[in-house]
């Protein structure tokens, strides 16, 4: 079968429905390929526990959760920011609120009723004929002129289009459609990729958990507690909230916040320790006066029970790392109750991540997202080389990606009008 049309759009989450939007609104025909039954699977999901849209901080601070690739991300920050974000919702009848954390939700923290909007929205424009959405086609590369290859439940299908964004996605959650099988096809072409890589992950300490800890902790929170991890060029870094024991290791909101450093520490010197500080709201001279205050006839694990309220998950803690000697020195169990070294030696497979890290290279594109060595190619979404927190950062640059792409390929297109 084939198939002649002015523009493709290969990916169903929020950066190709946000193209696909600028390109109808715009008065052009869009057809929309996902290899899913469905589009949007990956946004449904982060929606589930309530769907943080982006955040509410300043721009300069908002732009810093990108590292690395801070400037990239701030160039498309500039032109669809939280606050277009949070009007573009608007516009689809979705109020959002600046929850106390600074995140900013749906009224009702539900995906669902925002993408049924949207869809709507793309299916009947003010004017034009809409997107028309090709679901179940895998999009398996190039021919020989350069029309995209599809498997398709009525067989395969060669597309010619005078236009391509390719949106799809990083290497996390493969049964959702991100699964990196984008990379080799693009590296065909030349294009230059970064390893995909987890983010947002959790992560294997060294050595595993003691039996005894992992069958009677495993998937119990650390709660109230803080990480740091050791100053690399003289920056520190210093996170309290929570995060769970696993069978293998650790995950949770802290960890992740933390993952990028923890994991490029693993890839460049084999592991990584970050330090564990189990009363955060204490000072080290108080934890030492605690625990050096007199216990009488109290073992030590009531007394710091009673003075530190030192129990559960977190007294096991300290078990399953401090020896015997450790525990009969005031000085040193007081040091370990502040900072205690927990060392990792892996991080979780990249399916298991909430995201990835890695994807083709921004030097590699234009101002308008197209692949300087594909002309007429646009790339958008987490398939970019760049990786951020929760927090409302990933979302917010897949939309704002998206509409950078969009613009591009209306350029392109009036080019070529």
């Amino acid at each position: 079968m084939n198939l002649s049309i002015p523009v493709a759009i290969v990916g169903g989450g929020p950066a190709g429905l946000m193209a696909a939007q600028m390109l109808v609104d715009a008065g052009h025909t869009v057809h929309l390929f996902d290899a899913m039954p469905s589009v949007g699977r990956k946004f449904l999901l982060a929606g589930k526990g309530g769907l943080n849209l982006t955040h509410s901080e300043g721009a300069d601070t908002f732009a810093g959760r990108y590292g690395a690739r801070r400037d990239a991300i701030d160039r498309l920050l500039k032109d669809f920011d939280a606050t277009a974000l949070r009007d573009w919702a608007q516009a689809l009848g979705i109020e959002t609120f600046v929850g106390s954390s600074g995140r900013v939700f749906p009224k009702d923290m539900k995906a669902a009723p925002l993408l049924r909007a949207w869809l709507h929205r793309l299916r009947h424009p003010e004017k034009g004929a809409g997107v028309q959405f090709h679901m179940r086609h895998r999009w398996t590369g190039w021919g020989a002129d350069n029309s995209l290859l599809f498997d398709t439940p009525q067989g395969a299908l060669e597309v010619k289009a005078g236009a391509v964004l390719l949106a799809l996605g990083g290497g996390s959650w493969a049964r959702l459609g991100s699964d990196g099988a984008w990379v080799p096809l693009l590296a065909q072409k030349g294009v230059a990729v970064a390893p995909l890589l987890p983010s947002n992950c959790g992560f294997e300490v060294q050595g595993g958990w003691s039996e005894h800890f992992r069958t009677r902790f495993a998937g119990q929170p650390f709660k109230s507690v803080a990480i740091s991890l050791p100053p690399v060029e003289g920056q520190s870094w210093r996170r309290k909230g929570e995060f769970v024991a696993t069978e293998l290791g650790v995950e949770g909101s802290l960890i992740y916040a933390a993952s990028a450093a923890l994991r490029d520490e693993i890839l460049r010197h084999g592991s990584a320790t970050f330090y564990l500080d189990l009363l955060p709201d204490m000072t080290a001279e108080q934890v030492l006066q605690e625990v050096r205050h007199p216990r009488g006839s109290r073992s030590l694990s009531s007394h710091l029970k009673s003075r530190l309220h030192l129990e559960g998950i977190k007294a096991a803690m300290l078990h399953e790392l401090l020896d015997k000697a450790a525990f009969n020195d005031a000085q040193q169990l007081a040091s370990a109750i502040k900072a205690l070294p927990i060392t990792l030696q892996a991080a979780r497979p990249i399916d298991e991540a909430i995201s990835s890290a890695g994807g083709v290279l921004f030097e590699v594109l234009d101002a308008g997202l197209m692949l300087e060595q594909l002309p007429g190619v646009f790339c958008a979404g987490e398939m970019l080389d760049w990786e951020a927190p929760t927090g409302g950062y990933l979302l917010q640059a897949s939309f704002a990606s998206g509409h950078a792409a969009g613009q591009g390929l209306l350029q392109w297109l009036a080019k070529r009008a």
